[in-house]
This record gives structure tokens, sequence and C-alpha cells, in this order.
């Protein structure tokens, strides 16, 4: 989730100060991303470091509005009109708990991931019974929580089909087959090589 680049698309629609700027996210978001103020004042100094966002003098009550640059609009109209890009490796802390409790040796993976589906489908029913809490049904702010809502269901369903098809794959294993044992080859130092696709 880029916070610079959501930072950067409200300033486009005009000044704001910090404050306004965490109100405006939560507003767009649906509140279910937090954001902390430091983090938004730290992203507001590399905007500013980076030329695409500039600070104003303070107003009367002391609140610094932050305005965006023509760089700054540059960059908002690339970051929308582009694809999120999906990294080729995965960094899923749930994929890799998984690759290596099959190869662990005395580990019972169906019991891991019989733990895992029980907290995603928990956690998918409780996306389910959710509702907005925002003052105006059929809101911009409403379709907002929504559609990051919706998101989150559809990758909890996505989990949980992931974890059935993950216990399909290490049944057809016989055990033996999956267990690693640490290996005595010693391994070289640096990085290692990459794989070649």
């Amino acid at each position: 989730m880029s916070v610079r680049q959501s930072l950067l698309a409200i300033l486009d629609q005009g000044p704001c100060y910090g404050y306004q700027l965490r109100s405006e996210f939560d507003r767009r978001t649906g509140s279910t991303w937090p954001l902390n103020v430091g983090q938004i004042y730290n992203t507001l100094e590399r905007l500013e470091r980076d030329g695409l966002v500039r600070r104003g003098d303070p107003d009367d009550a002391g609140h610094v509005f932050w305005e965006i640059t023509d760089a700054g609009r540059s960059e908002v109209t690339a970051w929308l009109s582009s694809a999120v890009a999906r990294t080729g490796g995965t960094r899923d802390e749930l994929a890799i708990k998984l690759a290596v409790a099959a190869t662990l040796p005395g580990v019972d993976v169906t019991a891991v991931i019989q733990t895992q589906r029980q907290a995603t489908l928990a956690q998918l029913q409780e996306l389910h019974r959710t509702s907005y809490a925002g003052p105006a049904p059929d809101s911009p702010e409403e379709l907002a929580w929504s559609l990051v809502v919706d998101s989150m269901i559809f990758q909890a369903e996505a989990e949980a089909r992931w974890l059935d098809h993950t216990e399909q794959r290490l049944r057809v294993h016989p055990q033996h087959a999956l267990e690693l044992e640490l290996s005595t080859e010693r391994p070289r130092r640096g990085r290692p090589a990459k794989s070649r696709s």
C-alpha cells in the first residue's frame, strides 16, 4: 500500500495539514488502514525533500498546510495510470510458514493448516458481519469502505481456497518425501546466486 502516493493524490485536491490528511485518508479507505500522524509527517518531509510537495506558512491556529507541486501532480498521474506491480517472489508469512513446516521432520502440517483455516474462516465471518458505521449510507465514504472490505473478503476467501489446495497437495506426497534433513554442505559466503527463469 503506498501511503506516499495516496497522500499526494489527496493533496492534489487541495492543500491540507497533517491531521486533515489523516482524516481524508481514513475517509477514502474506510479507516481500514490505520495511519498515525507521525507516519504522515515523516512521509510529508520525504515528499518535500523529493520536491513533490511544499510546506506553507502556519495559519492562525498553527496548522501548517502542505501543497502539491507540479512534479507531485505528475507522480499522482503516473501512479493512478499504472498497474500495481506484484512482486515475483513471496514474502507472505503464511506461505513461508507452511513451506518450512512441510519440510520439518515430525511436524503435523495438517494441524498447522487446520489452525490457520479456523483463523481465516473466523476472519471471513467477521468481515461478512461488519457493516458501515459512518453517518451516511450510500455516501462516497461508504463506497470507499465497502471497496476495502470487499478486497479483504476476497483475500480471505482466496486464502481459504489456497489452504484447501495446499492440504490436497500434501496428501499426495509420502511423509518421507517432504522432510528435509539439515544439509552437511557448507554454504558459500555472500548472497545466493539468482536462479534463471
